[in-house]
């Protein structure tokens, strides 16, 4: 048994009493509904080993969905003709129809239908990637086999989307389920920067609160951080042409409205409620079972289509799926959240930031739940940035971090037990955003006791704050804090005349008393 194994196995006994994670209650399963939109046929004796059949409905371009490259009111005007108006999908298929030798011809195509661009987008970073980053060899394979594959999955969109996609806009709580040969579709349709109106950065422009999707912006970044990006890419679209996924990912948007959040000041609750797993080995993507915490950027997937190479973007080119939750995902408010359930990881890794690189293939063998979904559960919570670290140190912004936190802890619990799975996380909102670790650990651990769900906190191999975690924790326990308890000392320390070093002995002395 491998030590991971083990690991997982000693968590999940622990903190459940049971030696495996998919002994867990599943979360809510995928049905149709006003609030979560189904883009295939579910089947009815659950089998989801065959395709999916993609459900029909009624092309819609407007403000509340996706406009989609496919669709016939993407229309574009003939050269000194205006009133003569072409389908924009028809120059798109012919301009990838034509064969791809090089990253070249790859621009040339590209910019067929994204004319717009001719002058802007140059592809220096492609270009370097298949040229002189890339072993030749590969690059000759991707060019010969792969993009081919990657064409017809493209074009194939049609086929495989058949009914509007909504926008998952702020304020909502809403759902969208696809299969993941439509993910691919997509993802592949983001390859090529076929989506329409996506790459106006005016400050007036529709879709100004949305990422961008279309991948132009990768192409003309630099350094090697992109360069491994692209390999991960490419992997990616190198396994699913062989073996085509068969599998459903399921997109939520979580809204709370501020009012409806935990007055945290009186919270009865007792910290012992939550059971803590603290690691400093492991990753938080290798907590097999747990809702796995993504460190977001408001905008979902941050830097993922530009240079980022830090959690949030290496998680997102590991589960390629996850990148196409930037073409319907809104920028999210404070209270806001938006999890992910059943993608698939296709990479492997090594490094961080400045040292990223892809280190191989990864076979994902985590188990289906009842709809097809794997049971891989990815929370995007995005943290506040302190570029001055003092300014964390408030009451607006400690209940700011808390509200983010429970608003994601919370999807899918029930009031009154103990809500499986547990909170898989870590330093949230450190490092570059300049939050420290030891606040925002005791912030997550409230939040979690309040939504009644376990927690493991991954240190990323710092040793001494995971004894500094469960040394706090165990004095939380021994002396039967409350969460009001602990949120009034925190604000306390927040306003004391201390270094902001010393949090764990403040709370030592204060819980003493």
């Amino acid at each position: 048994m491998s030590s991971d194994k083990i690991l997982t196995d000693d968590f999940f006994k622990s903190m459940f009493g049971v030696h495996s994670p998919w002994l867990c209650r599943e979360f809510p399963s995928v049905a149709e509904g006003e609030s979560h939109t189904v883009l295939y046929e579910i089947p009815s004796d659950g089998n989801f080993n065959e395709t999916l059949k993609p459900k029909i409905g009624e092309d819609k371009w407007d403000q509340d969905h996706v406009k989609l490259p496919c669709s016939a009111h993407n229309v574009y005007a003939i050269e000194d003709n205006d009133e003569k108006v072409l389908k924009k999908w028809d120059l798109i298929k012919s301009a990838l129809s034509k064969p791809i030798h090089n990253s070249q011809e790859f621009l040339d195509a590209v910019l067929t239908y994204q004319s717009g661009f001719k002058e802007i987008w140059k592809f220096k970073a492609l270009h370097k990637f298949f040229n002189e980053y890339w072993d030749e060899a590969e690059s000759k394979k991707f060019f010969d086999i792969t993009l081919p594959e990657v064409v017809k999955l493209a074009l194939s969109l049609p086929d495989l989307i058949k009914s509007p996609i909504p926008l998952l806009k702020q304020g909502e709580n809403k759902s969208i389920s696809f299969t993941q040969l439509q993910l691919a579709s997509l993802f592949a349709n983001a390859f090529f920067c076929t989506f329409p109106e996506r790459n106006n950065k005016r400050r007036d422009s529709e879709y100004k609160t949305y990422p961008p999707v279309n991948f132009n912006s990768l192409y003309d970044g630099g350094g090697p951080k992109v360069m491994e990006k692209l390999k991960c890419i490419c992997h990616y679209f190198g396994r699913i042409y062989k073996d085509k996924p068969n599998g459903v990912v399921t997109f939520s948007r979580h809204h709370i409205p501020i009012d409806d959040c935990p007055d945290w000041n009186s919270c009865s609750s007792k910290i012992s409620k939550t059971k803590l797993f603290v690691d400093s080995d492991t990753l938080i993507e290798d907590a097999s079972g747990c809702i796995q915490v993504d460190f977001a950027n408001k905008y979902i997937g941050g830097g993922v289509l530009r240079r980022g190479a830090v959690q949030e973007e290496i998680r997102f080119v590991s589960n390629p799926e996850l990148i196409v939750s930037l073409l319907f995902a809104e920028v999210m408010a404070p209270t806001e959240a938006i999890m992910i359930i059943g993608s698939e990881r296709f990479s492997t890794h090594s490094g961080y930031s400045m040292t990223f690189k892809w280190s191989g293939d990864y076979k994902d063998e985590t188990p289906r739940d009842s709809s097809g979904r794997r049971r891989c559960a990815i929370l995007a919570l995005d943290a506040k940035r302190f570029p001055k670290p003092e300014e964390q140190y408030t009451k607006e912004m400690v209940d700011r971090e808390l509200n983010k936190a429970y608003t994601g802890f919370s999807i899918h619990t029930t009031k009154e037990v103990i809500n499986f799975p547990g909170v898989a996380t870590g330093n949230w909102g450190c490092g570059a955003f300049g939050g420290n670790a030891r606040l925002k650990s005791l912030l997550q651990l409230i939040a979690c006791v309040e939504a009644g769900r376990p927690m493991a906190y991954y240190t990323f191999g710092d040793v001494e704050l995971r004894d500094d975690i469960n040394i706090i924790y165990n004095l939380l326990i021994e002396y039967e804090i409350t969460v009001g308890e602990l949120y009034k000392n925190i604000l306390e320390y927040c306003q004391a005349d201390v270094p902001r070093t010393n949090l764990y002995d403040y709370l030592k002395e204060k819980v003493k008393k």
